[in-house]
């Protein structure tokens, strides 16, 4: 639908680049073992009525372990997502819909994007790509449209969300929960986010399921590159205080003796505060259930100190409709790979799930319509990482700088691919390393997402597409 106001942009051009990575050490996501990755970046440019023109940048890794576990092999899987990527860049610029950038993505996704997902699945004859992939995809362009319309304006992106800025009130966007009281007439973004935002916060460290925790755990094959292996070396290094527990969900007993085993670990060296992530995994609640009744019983410090749990249950909300409020009853149940939009945390609320883990890479426009809903439905929030390298790294942090989460953030790049982030880092050190337990936001600043990015010495590849009006 065409734009009503002098702020609104429209598309008028897109690029896509690849960014391989490689991991110094193995990432274990549910059932799969990633050992690299490829990192979309794009580039928006917008236009307004007046003819002025900006461009703004996005990134986000295909994740494919994360966002399709399937049988099809890890290199086809990334094969369709790179090429649905192109075929994105090309639709959003024929799109033509002028807005905020929140009002063109909305649209986007309610009328083209499944769509397109069915189209690029109809050219294919193995298993179809799943809609979070699709959204993941579509993240790049979401952030980088969303940095577009700071950079036409000359603002930071986080004091363009207010009313004056939106042709629609969220009430357009979200409905709330049957039976509510709770009206979105007249809300906007504005009305849900910190503001200012935090400039330092609480970071998360990922323990993966095949991170070494002593030296006993350790086979010879880690890389010897200056950066930690061990948990203990971690923590001594970063001052860790925040400990995320890959978990299995298959195997009851390896699931308890590592959370004991990370407790007796980090404990004693200042950590406080534990989560359970079991990755989909999990198929019934009593396996939950069962692990925290025997912490609680036998370990009720461990307990105590497990914040909450993370999304043990497949993330097709929809086709199990497990009720899960025995375990929400236990410890705050958080949504995260489910949680594609604000609909799924509706849906995820009425199954008895407490939390909604947000993040970027399902898109700055759903990240946010996501939090408004949660925040006026009384959920707490986190914001996780997609271990994001480079680029990707501060949509993210700057997204829970403005959330008001449970407990600060989680960043794990800088255990998985630290040198990838260099260029990042020499403009933003204290974001890419962390320190006393914490990242430092601080060196953001100026239009758009604050990169800097003209302060920023990378050197990007050919592009892989481009695509302009």
């Amino acid at each position: 639908m065409p734009g009503s106001l002098s702020t609104d942009v429209q598309i008028v051009s897109s690029q896509v680049f690849l960014l391989p990575v490689e991991l110094r050490v193995p990432l274990k996501f549910g059932p799969e073992t990633t050992t690299r990755v490829v990192c979309l970046r794009t580039s928006v440019e917008v236009a307004d009525k007046a003819g002025r023109r900006a461009i703004g940048w996005g990134e986000t890794p295909l994740s494919v372990s994360w966002v399709w576990p399937a049988s099809l092999s890890v290199a086809d899987r990334a094969r369709r997502m790179e090429a649905f990527a192109v075929q994105l860049a090309e639709k959003l610029v024929a799109f033509g819909a002028s807005g905020h950038p929140l009002e063109i993505s909305h649209d986007f996704q309610k009328h083209v994007l499944m769509n397109e997902v069915a189209i690029a699945n109809q050219l294919e004859d193995s298993e179809p790509m799943p809609y979070l992939a699709a959204l993941v995809c579509l993240s790049a362009f979401d952030i980088a449209l969303h940095d577009a319309y700071g950079q036409l304006h000359q603002r930071d992106i986080y004091d363009l969300y207010d009313k004056e800025f939106f042709s629609r009130d969220l009430s357009h966007f979200l409905e709330p929960e049957s039976g509510s009281s709770i009206s979105f007439k007249d809300r906007h973004v504005a009305d849900f986010l910190i503001r200012p935002g935090v400039r330092s916060m609480p970071v998360w460290h990922l323990v993966g399921g095949l991170d070494a925790l002593t030296a006993e755990d350790l086979n010879g094959t880690e890389p010897n590159d200056g950066h930690p292996v061990l948990l203990g070396d971690w923590i001594q290094k970063d001052g860790l205080r925040c400990l995320k527990v890959k978990l299995r969900g298959t195997d009851a007993q390896w699931d308890y003796e590592r959370m004991r085993r990370i407790a007796a670990l980090g404990f004693p060296m200042g950590v406080r505060w534990l989560s359970a992530d079991f990755n989909c995994t999990v198929r019934d609640p009593a396996y939950v259930n069962d692990i925290l009744d025997k912490l609680l019983r036998d370990e009720p410090e461990i307990y105590a100190r497990t914040l909450y749990v993370e999304q043990p249950f497949a993330y097709e909300l929809e086709h199990d409709m497990l009720d899960v409020r025995s375990v929400s009853a236990r410890k705050p149940l958080f949504l995260d790979e489910s949680a594609h939009d604000w609909e799924f945390v509706k849906l995820g609320r009425s199954l008895g799930w407490s939390g909604v883990a947000l993040k970027t890479c399902k898109t700055q426009t759903g990240a946010l319509l996501s939090l408004c809903w949660a925040k006026a439905h009384g959920m707490p929030l986190m914001v996780q990482d997609l271990t994001n390298p480079m680029l990707a790294m501060l949509p993210h942090v700057r997204l829970a700088s403005h959330a008001g989460t449970i407990q600060g953030v989680e960043c794990n790049a800088m255990q998985f691919y630290p040198d990838a982030s260099l260029p990042e880092q020499a403009v933003h050190p204290h974001i890419y390393q962390r320190r006393h337990g914490m990242v430092d936001i601080s060196t953001l600043g100026g239009n758009g997402f604050g990169y800097r990015i003209e302060d920023i010495q990378r050197q990007l590849p050919a592009a892989a597409a481009t695509f302009a009006s």
